[in-house]
């Protein structure tokens, strides 16, 4: 038994792991259900090129975790890249942020845009779905050319359930000023949004980092182990392996739905009503190797509905070794949920043709190709979820049970929380200074609904 058991060694169970020891804590195990360690923090190595699981950048803004980065991985090991992120719509490449990089747009298209800012609607209410916050916030016309369709692409999903609360970090505010200046002239130097700057292994792709970060951990991490069932009352976790672990404390990143489709709870408790409200879209990442350089660019978002992808990107200019010299290392995502099989295979032959035909990729030049099919991939912050998953995690703190990080927390997140949410939740399970091995006792049950 072990007085705290962790589930899954993504970026946050292996920070967890990490930050226990760092407080001399090493009464605890870590287990994983694949045979390596990384979660979606992966890499793949195919015929002599490198893709990860889709586009995944190390943004690195808090001090803390710009520490933990030198200590642990070293910035020496790592590529400072300044961002060449485009959006193709209306046949022409503009600059990301579209907002503030109309320039070469055709000009009844800027015209809307400025237009649609200026006589935006105004209101001192906060807007409370997504497309209230949009035309407030950027009016009729960018919403019409990029926010909507975009979104809609990305999300799978009715946009008028989707509330405001994520688009604080993620969607760069702008002004009149900014807007008639970016239609007038190219842009400039001027570097806009979280992701403008970002770091990137240079050799082994997004893995290297986290296997780093995997190697500073003392405790054995026990791999193939997937969680079946997981009683919250008896505080024991059973594997599909047959083991079985007790436990005082449970740490589990794995997706929240899933968490609670596997737990046994008591008879007050409502947690598994909770399950089909938890949405979340599937994301299916194409990759290809190609025998010259197509492109020079990081990324591109394609808004537009002829594109069955929202977005492509190009490993090969976040890293050299991502492709052999003279090569591309590419992917491409689209986004749906629970479509059928048969709709899913359609949306992939459909990409695979687009891609090639804006590319301009033969097939003989095509050497490699892999296709990732990711289960979890954007939360769903719809009206729902705003109401009710506080109350889904008070109910399992209540029975010591630590559901983190991205698909944990159900939230959208970068690496560097991932890491955060891995330190934030072992200081408030350890009390006690480091060498003591005590922990913070789970709140009394509650027989609290939660719907």
């Amino acid at each position: 038994m072990a007085k705290i058991v962790i589930i899954g060694a993504g970026p946050t169970g292996l920070s967890a792991a990490y930050h226990l020891e760092k407080k001399g804590f090493v009464d605890y195990k870590l287990f994983e259900k694949e045979s390596e360690t990384g979660g979606l923090c992966r890499s793949i190595y195919q015929d002599g090129f490198t893709f990860d699981y889709t586009g995944h950048l190390l943004h690195v803004g808090d001090p803390y975790f710009r520490q933990f980065i030198n200590d642990v991985v070293g910035f020496e090991n790592l590529e400072i890249i300044t961002r060449r992120s485009f959006i193709y719509s209306h046949g022409v490449f503009t600059h990301y942020p579209f907002q503030v990089n109309l320039h070469g747009l055709p000009p009844h298209v800027i015209a809307e845009c400025i237009e649609g800012y200026v006589t935006r609607p105004v209101s001192r209410k906060k807007p409370k779905s997504f497309p209230q916050w949009v035309m407030q916030s950027f009016g009729e016309g960018f919403a019409k050319h990029f926010f909507m369709p975009y979104q809609r692409k990305i999300f799978a999903h009715d946009l008028k359930n989707i509330t405001t609360s994520w688009t604080g970090r993620f969607v760069p505010t702008t002004s009149l000023q900014q807007i008639i200046a970016g239609a007038l002239q190219k842009p400039n130097d001027e570097l806009i949004g979280y992701n403008a700057q970002f770091y990137y292994p240079k050799v082994d792709g997004t893995a290297f980092w986290v296997n780093k970060l995997a190697e500073t951990i003392k405790a054995p991490i026990h791999t193939n182990c997937s969680v079946t069932k997981v009683d919250i009352t008896n505080k024991v976790v059973t594997f599909a392996n047959g083991h079985v672990e007790p436990y005082d404390q449970l740490i589990t990143t794995m997706p929240l739905d899933r968490l609670l489709d596997i737990i046994v709870e008591p008879s007050s408790s409502s947690l598994k009503k909770a399950i089909p409200k938890l949405l979340c879209n599937k994301v299916v990442n194409f990759n290809l190797g190609v025998s010259r350089n197509v492109s020079d660019k990081h990324w591109i978002y394609y808004p537009e509905a002829q594109y069955p992808f929202y977005r492509m990107g190009f490993y090969h200019n976040f890293a050299a070794s991502n492709a052999p010299a003279g090569y591309s290392s590419l992917y491409g995502e689209f986004s749906h949920i629970n479509a059928s099989k048969k709709k899913v295979a359609e949306m992939l032959a459909t990409s695979l043709a687009a891609t090639k035909k804006i590319l301009g990729i033969e097939d003989r030049e095509i050497v490699t190709e892999k296709v990732v099919h990711i289960d979890h991939a954007y939360v769903i912050y719809d009206f729902w979820r705003e109401k009710h998953l506080a109350k889904i995690h008070q109910q399992l703190h209540a029975f010591g049970v630590h559901s983190i990080g991205r698909y944990g927390e159900w939230k959208y997140s970068s690496m560097q929380e991932a890491i955060l949410d891995g330190k934030k939740a072992i200081e408030q399970l350890i009390m006690l200074p480091a060498h003591q091995s005590y922990y913070m006792p789970a709140a009394a049950p509650s027989s609290s609904k939660i719907i």
